[in-house]
């Protein structure tokens, strides 16, 4: 007989929150326990995918399913080329996407799952290597497989043990496991994982230099360091960057002129009708190289205080300038 459930008025919210974290805790043990596994058999999983020449090719039903398409899904954006296939839609035309040079990782907590198993003699034939995820390293499936890694656990978190969690979690962990051993042994970089996903912010951040930002050529404001301040304002409003270079005979750069420092000079006795950009301007300000990350230049920006920068080259001449609003619009801050 079915329990009858509790009704709001009786049910209290330290009793859902007791159950929340008895979740946690189980699962918790549970990883303690599938990772104090992992071992040789792991690391042969890992050299048969560093030995292939194809994709890792993840396949699974039900909840075993989904976690396989996470698992492609993580190797896909950490340099393992990876692919989910539905083992019923396979055996209708799926298995053409397998090639010989593949490496198949099968999931099924059972070990027995029908449409899993049916595929096994495809694999063989065709050769592709097979790594097997299993809860029962006895399982027909874990037997057939080259490398079979375990991820049987003593309790779900389930109170009546149906619902697959705590194995659905050890899967996915193995999995994530998986991916990471294999970036750090291809050495696989920052850089690598924004080229794979270069609509995110990481993308923005890590792929997005300078020269893409910065106001250049005509656009960039510069004003010699003879010039007077009224020049320097007029620049300064042309340009709308809220800042002007200057620079020397040379063309380097000797100083920075901003809002901030026509603010200032107002604070004093000086005629700013009759005054120099010398007398006002900031010395030896903060600039940073055209090849440099965008990001870079928000860390600058951020630690300094500051909202704008002036971009040089190796012999300190002005290239380039942006400012905080240049670095929103990127979406790099």
């Amino acid at each position: 007989m079915a329990a009858s459930p509790l009704s709001l008025d009786t049910l209290r919210d330290a009793d859902l929150v007791a159950s929340g974290h008895r979740v946690f805790e189980i699962e918790r043990d549970e990883l303690d326990r599938v990772g104090g596994r992992i071992g040789a058999e792991f690391a042969a999983a890992c050299r048969l995918v560093l030995a292939s020449r194809g994709r890792v090719v993840t396949t699974g039903m039900g909840k075993s399913g989904h976690i396989a398409r996470k698992i492609a899904a993580t190797l896909a954006s950490t340099g393992t080329p990876s692919f989910y296939v539905h083992p019923g839609e396979a055996g209708h035309g799926d298995l053409g996407m397998i090639t010989e040079d593949d490496v198949v990782l099968a999931l099924s907590y059972s070990g027995e799952s029908d449409e899993v198993l049916t595929l096994l003699p495809v694999f063989k034939r065709q050769g592709n290597p097979l790594i097997s995820m299993t809860g029962r390293p006895q399982s027909s499936l874990a037997l057939a497989a080259d490398v079979h890694l375990d991820v049987n656990v003593d309790h779900e978190a389930c109170p009546l043990a149906l619902a697959p969690t705590s194995s659905t979690t050890a899967s996915l962990a193995m999995g994530d496991a998986l991916a990471v051993a294999l970036l750090d042994a291809r050495g696989f970089t920052a850089d690598d994982f924004a080229r794979s996903h270069p609509a995110g912010s990481l993308g923005r951040r890590l792929l997005l230099h300078i020269t893409d930002v910065m106001h250049s050529g005509e656009d960039l404001p510069s004003v010699s360091d003879d010039a007077s301040l009224s020049a320097a304002l007029m620049e300064m409003s042309r340009k709308r960057l809220g800042m002007t270079a200057v620079v020397d005979a040379q063309g380097k750069l000797v100083g920075l002129f901003t809002d901030g420092d026509l603010r200032r000079a107002l604070d004093t006795d000086l005629d700013v009708r009759t005054a120099s950009i010398a007398q006002v301007m900031t010395r030896n300000p903060r600039t940073i190289g055209a090849d440099q990350l965008a990001a870079e230049a928000a860390r600058l920006l951020e630690t300094h205080k500051i909202n704008g920068l002036i971009v040089v080259d190796g012999d300190n001449h002005p290239v380039g300038a942006l400012n905080i609003h240049d670095l929103l619009r990127a979406k790099v801050v």
